[in-house]
């Protein structure tokens, strides 16, 4: 039974940062990809950023340069560092997991913004900033 357990996120003023961490269990691939999707209010859910098992990071434009994300230091784990946030970064952000064999899988490549074909969802945590 896999399970993405979030930690992190909570209100920040505009310009400020903060980190998200996501840690998978259960979960065995010989490949793997650990991403970010968000949902704003009112909005559609949306592909932030994701890390494939050849440590290649992927990030949406609006997040690029903003945002950095990073395996963690344990096994199926992986760290989103937000930065120079905005008003429009508040969402709910929820980690997305994957197994893969020969290719990630398109949300992966930021190639499915809303998350089609993710296997695995987290309960999602709350990014709010004013």
């Amino acid at each position: 039974h896999v399970q993405l357990v979030e930690s992190g996120g909570g209100s920040v003023l505009a310009g400020g940062s903060l980190s998200l961490s996501c840690a998978a269990t259960g979960y065995t691939c010989s490949s793997s990809c650990m991403g970010w999707f968000r949902q704003g209010s009112g909005k559609e859910r949306e592909w932030v950023a994701s890390i494939d098992s050849d440590g290649l990071s992927r990030y949406a434009d609006s997040v690029k340069d903003r945002f950095t994300i990073a395996k963690g230091n344990a096994k199926n784990t992986v760290v989103l560092q937000l930065s120079s946030l905005k008003p429009e970064d508040t969402a709910v952000y929820y980690c997305a997991a994957g197994c893969y064999v020969d290719e990630p899988w398109p949300w992966c490549l930021g190639r499915a913004p809303r998350g089609q074909g993710v296997a695995y969802w987290g309960q999602g945590t709350q990014v709010t900033v004013s």
